[in-house]
């Protein structure tokens, strides 16, 4: 047998201590602990990601970790017709299913997708197939008989889709369907009539493990594997336990199977099945959080990786975990506490980074307070020579603009701030509160918000250092609203708030060019008195009401919004500063009214630590 220096080319290198710049698959002899190490062995790990936008189970899925797709599903109330989708980081609104449902079989990718069959309402099976082409659903041919929860596995133009439950009467049909983007015709019959089973594969290499032979109100479990190959089905190697309500992902060869109930874990378990082409075993991998019925379909084309998105414990949830296998450590995006403010407020202003932010007036009652941040704690600076709260606030921690809000009256009030004090500048011509404001303490637009007597403006003004004047009109009048625009006053956006008389909270956006305002996408949850961070293309909304507290984070790319981990505590009327990669958001109401602090650190990716070689 070949050596390890044959092999790579080199020997195993004697040394005292770990390298510090080993490469993957680098094998070394460490004499001081007196082991024999490597660099970069595969390991498999769940990490949290963004959440989706409405709790659901039991929807259909297709796509990858880095596009994907969920649609349909069973809010807990309703059967569902939305879709969401996945860009790797967070979920945004697709196009919606022609006809809600829950329980149907998904696979294909996040622009040419496929849904099969379902229940709507729960008692009543469907045999509506539908299409997606990455913004609409269109209906397609049937299937020949209403089925849900069946096994699917393939693409929008190559699947097969087996089993499932019809009824009533209830039954489990062995029959399975092959589709070729515009018929179905009969494949080879399941070796045993199953349901809600975890499946994938392509058409002509298919697997389904686990699932529900019995076809009761309160049907049993399996453990049995089955493979196809185009034609036939044969029985695989069986599971370690019996189990139902699951997804899959993978190949036939290498399959994974999650989001199971079994006979102790009825709400669902965080097991991860995995195949590798021999026989079945349970991954070390855990998921985060158990459940079963998550989205099903095949949402992987690798056992490298999988998504495990939605799902039921014990009722609908947003949830959503990445599965990676690979020499990589993933940590997932998430916000942390911060330090909190030495004086809780609300409806503060805010400036600066995650590591230098600053944090002036608020109330209730009218504050004048200025704190600073250095990435862990805040000091106490200089007060605003105004007391007020509704004010806004932009540029650094060490040039900072803060203009507008309500004192005794709503005011323009305007105020520079040079790093260690605040000097008066000129008004705004319109005192408001409650509005947007971005760019620097030299360069600045100052856009609509809540004036007297009670009502909402329009109007916008453009700072220059000096002086404020007219700007363009934004086409929406709001309060309550969040902006981002960091750095610039020719690029931002604007999004959230209300109307006043209130006629519900908006989710509409506006881009600013340095001249006029164009409508932006929707945030995918409407909001009142968020806050705002970031640039015009690459924003966090985060918190507010809709209508009551959410800690709900969403990003915008400068085309879409998509969701992002949420605040760890709710809140409403709280500031932000930072960038969607580092934001920082302070204060505001939980209630009661708080000083906490949030900080947001993105995903990151570090090389897995060396480790021991073993004889075990």
């Amino acid at each position: 047998m070949a050596g390890y220096n044959e092999i790579k080319g080199l020997r195993v290198k004697y040394l005292s201590a770990d390298p510090s710049n080993a490469e993957n698959g680098q094998v070394w002899y460490n004499s001081t602990t007196g082991n024999l190490r490597v660099q970069g062995i595969g390991v498999g790990a769940w990490s949290s990601s963004a959440p989706l936008s409405t709790a659901r189970y039991g929807p259909g899925g297709g796509g990858d970790i880095t596009a994907a797709l969920v649609f349909g599903g069973y809010t807990g109330t309703a059967q569902s017709n939305l879709t969401e989708e996945y860009n790797g980081s967070g979920w945004g609104s697709g196009g919606n299913l022609g006809t809600a449902r829950s329980g149907n079989s998904g696979t294909g990718s996040q622009t040419a997708g496929l849904s099969v069959g379902g229940v709507n309402p729960p008692s009543a099976y469907v045999a509506n197939v539908e299409e997606y082409n990455g913004t609409s659903w269109s209906e397609v041919t049937d299937i020949p008989q209403a089925r849900g929860y069946s096994l699917q596995g393939g693409t929008q133009t190559a699947t097969w889709n087996g089993g499932g439950r019809q009824g009533p009467p209830y039954s489990n049909p062995t029959s399975t369907l092959e589709y070729d983007g515009t018929n179905w015709t009969s494949g080879g019959a399941l070796g045993a009539g199953n349901y809600h089973g975890s499946s994938g594969g392509t058409l002509t290499a298919g697997w389904n493990l686990g699932g529900s032979p019995s076809p009761g109100a309160a049907p049993g479990r399996t453990n049995t594997s089955q493979f196809y190959d185009g034609s036939s089905w044969t029985t695989g190697p069986n599971g370690p336990t019996e189990i139902s309500t699951g997804s899959g992902a993978g190949t036939q060869t290498a399959a994974l199977a999650y989001t199971n109930g079994d006979a102790s874990n009825t709400s669902g378990n965080n097991k991860l099945y995995i195949y590798d082409g021999t026989s079945w075993a349970v991954s070390p991998a855990t998921l985060g959080t158990a459940r079963r019925s998550a989205a099903r379909g095949g949402m992987a084309t690798t056992a490298n990786t999988a998504l495990a998105a939605a799902g039921r414990n014990p009722n609908a949830v947003t949830l959503t975990e990445e599965y990676n296998f690979g020499t990589n450590t993933i940590t997932a995006a998430a916000w942390a506490s911060g330090g909190s403010l030495n004086t809780a407020r609300r409806a503060l202003g805010g400036a600066g980074t995650q590591t230098a932010g600053l944090a002036f007036g608020g109330g209730p009652p009218n504050k004048a307070e200025t704190e600073s941040y250095n990435g862990s704690s805040w000091s106490e600076v200089a007060d605003l020579s105004t007391a007020r709260d509704g004010l806004g606030g932009c540029g650094t921690q060490t040039a900072a603009l803060a203009v507008g809000g309500y004192s005794t009256a709503y005011v323009g009030t305007t105020e520079s701030w040079n790093g260690s004090s605040w000097t008066g500048k000129n008004p705004m011509s319109t005192g408001r509160a409650y509005f947007a404001v971005f760019g620097t303490n030299t360069a600045a637009i100052g856009a609509t918000g809540f004036v007297p007597p009670n009502t909402t403006t329009t109007a916008s003004e453009s700072w220059d250092g000096t002086n404020w004047t007219s700007s363009t009109a934004v086409n929406t009048g709001r309060y309550g609203l969040a902006s981002a625009g960091s750095g610039t006053q020719t690029a931002g956006l604007i999004f959230g708030g209300d109307t006043r008389p209130r006629t519900g909270v908006l989710g509409s956006s506006e881009e600013w060019n340095g001249s006029s305002w164009a409508e932006g996408n929707n945030l995918n949850t409407a909001r009142i008195y968020l806050a705002g961070l970031g640039t015009q293309t690459a924003a966090f909304a985060v918190g507010g009401e809709a209508p009551g507290l959410t800690g709900s984070t969403e990003a915008y790319d400068g085309t879409t919004w998509s969701t992002r981990p949420s605040l760890g505590t709710p809140r409403t009327n709280a500031a932000g500063a930072g960038t969607t990669t580092a934001g920082l958001v302070f204060g505001g109401q939980t209630p009661p009214v708080t000083g906490a602090t949030e900080e947001f650190t993105g995903e990151t990716s570090a090389v897995a630590p060396a480790s021991n070689i073993t004889t075990s």
